[in-house]
């Protein structure tokens, strides 16, 4: 079961916060869009196969549609909240030039645009704006848009030098990785754990999650960690010292060098603006 809500409309993009109910781990029937639109997770994960290709999506991976492009779903982790963002093709071009059908269609979601999404999603009270609160809505909208821009650059900027393009199989084996590390395995507590669980070299796996995604295996587990802590924020947890305990840090101090390294702001700061959207 899919619902969908209107949060904004500007010119060249709609915002929706649609909501899937599906729990099943079969693939969905084909479809086919005709616009190019941004799906962004806000809470749980899917399944997305498209061209031949199987990802994981979650809070820290986008994914980019494109006009023809057939894919399916699958949901074998239960339902999911995403926002969705259309764009027309005129803001496409803005956006990523030329460029009708990108190489790639996966987008890294680092912890700031995530905290931009959920800053939106706040604003907007996950339903119809407000004529009160418009300003403050499109203000917010810019903000995201602009994120996106940059996001937007992994996928679209401009043709890859040959031999850089992640092989099919490392592809494959970062998302099993990300799937280990979001189901919270407990080998994915290491690098060689890690690579002992899938079967590879460290120096492999490292690799791989280098060019695929832009960033270490380091920094992602922690960005994952940083988001269940804006989970907790949010929700309005005031303990650090049993958040960081929860999540796997040393201390509430480790908490915060890391959160602050990802978002630039302390866990403390972090809740009041959550709370006030």
């Amino acid at each position: 079961m899919r619902t969908s809500v209107a949060l904004a409309a500007r010119p060249g993009f709609a915002v929706s916060a649609v909501t899937c109910r599906d729990d099943h781990t079969g693939w969905s029937e084909a479809e086919t869009h005709t616009g190019y639109r941004v799906v962004l997770v806000n809470r749980g994960r899917f399944r997305r196969m498209a061209d031949g290709l199987t990802e994981t999506v979650d809070p820290t991976m986008a994914y980019l549609g494109v006009p023809g492009e057939e894919q399916r779903f699958s949901h074998p982790a239960g339902g999911d909240v995403c926002t969705l963002v259309n764009l027309t093709p005129r803001l496409w071009r803005t956006l990523a030039g030329d460029i009708a059908r990108p190489a790639r269609t996966a987008i890294y979601v680092d912890a700031r645009l995530h905290l931009a999404h959920r800053r939106f999603l706040a604003a907007t009270g996950r339903g119809p704006v407000r004529p009160g609160n418009a300003d403050h809505d499109y203000a917010l909208a810019e903000e995201l848009l602009r994120l996106l821009a940059v996001a937007l650059e992994q996928v679209a900027p401009g043709p890859t030098p040959a031999g850089e393009r992640a092989s099919r199989d490392d592809r494959t084996l970062v998302t099993r990785a990300r799937e280990a590390i979001a189901a919270d395995h407990p080998a994915a507590g290491g690098l060689f754990p890690l690579a002992e669980l899938l079967d590879v070299s460290p120096y492999r796996l490292s690799r791989a999650f280098s060019r695929e995604l832009g960033v270490s295996l380091t920094r992602y587990r922690n960005r994952v960690r940083v988001g269940r802590a804006l989970d907790r924020l949010e929700a309005g947890e005031t303990s650090l010292g049993l958040l960081a305990a929860d999540l796997g840090f040393a201390d509430h101090a480790h908490l915060t060098r890391t959160v602050r390294d990802q978002l630039g702001r302390t866990p403390t700061a972090l809740r009041r603006l959550l709370a006030h959207g």
